[in-house]
């Protein structure tokens, strides 16, 4: 199988595309600007690893991939208006850059453009519906509901960031002709991956600098937003061992699918590490 980073640049190559189809030209140039400046793809990557990893073509994954990374990508410039962050992925947020009503119009637009590229297969449309259901839960607790324990918070985490990455990795799962079993484990795997990665960010939100964040540093604190650090009263390393925690879950998950221990799987493995070290 090729490099991690040629899938990469083969899901940055799709993005191109469908963005590039957005009409009028007017929208399609801010919807550009806020979904092809920057990002790691790590929805799609995972849709595309767990596909191989199934034994399937990564190529049958890549608009499933790319459709939940347009559903991230419409929820980040939503997040950035309700934060009034004025940075994303190193550069100017999307309303910071166009105002609020193109902002919001572009977010509808990136949401069109993904159900256009799931309307041909409605299992997959089906788990990035309810994963888009879930996401606004999360929105909605955070906002109105905030987690006060462990416990709730965990369950925001589960929403708001564990969704997509359970829908990346079933829609990719779905795509290699899994039973119906391992869909569910691959699921589980990156649900408590995306639970990590939110958890971590909470420290980096703490530790780092809008340069390494890509994004203003200590919003979480300047917006009165729960943390794990704040609902629990740990430290940012006790934090960031509970966040290794969730991604041994997450491994244990994956193993219990019974795949091969090809390059597929070592990338998979690996992201749950990454998830944990990243910004060190």
């Amino acid at each position: 199988m090729e490099p991690l980073q040629r899938r990469v640049e083969r899901i940055d190559q799709r993005l191109e595309a469908v963005v590039g189809a957005i009409e009028p030209a007017v929208l399609q140039r801010e919807v550009e600007q806020v979904t092809l400046a920057g990002g790691k793809r790590v929805r799609p990557a995972v849709a595309m690893l767990v596909c191989e990893a199934c034994a399937g073509d990564a190529d049958l994954a890549v608009d499933v991939g790319v459709a939940v990374e347009l559903v991230h990508t419409a929820s980040l410039v939503i997040d950035d208006i309700i934060d009034r962050a004025p940075l994303r992925r190193g550069g100017e947020s999307g309303w910071r850059r166009f105002g609020h009503g193109p902002a919001i119009v572009g977010s509808d637009a990136l949401l069109g453009a993904a159900f256009e590229l799931l309307q041909e297969t409605p299992v997959a449309m089906e788990q990035v519906a309810e994963a888009m259901v879930r996401l606004g839960e999360g929105e909605a607790i955070e906002l109105l509901d905030p987690p006060t324990d462990e416990d709730s918070y965990v369950d925001l985490a589960r929403r708001k960031t564990g969704a997509l990455f359970r829908a990346a990795a079933e829609v990719g799962a779905i795509a290699g002709g899994a039973d119906a079993e391992t869909v569910d484990l691959f699921g589980s795997y990156a649900e408590s991956v995306g639970v990590a990665f939110q958890i971590r960010d909470d420290v980096l939100d703490r530790t780092a600098g809008p340069d390494q964040l890509g994004k203003p540093a200590g919003q979480d604190v300047v917006m009165d937003r729960p943390t794990m650090v704040e609902v629990t009263d740990r430290s940012p390393e006790e934090v960031t061992e509970l966040a290794r925690a969730y991604a041994a879950e997450g491994v244990a998950a994956l193993d219990a699918t019974g795949i091969e221990r090809d390059e597929a799987y070592e990338y998979l493995h690996d992201l749950a590490e990454f998830v944990v070290i990243r910004g060190r």
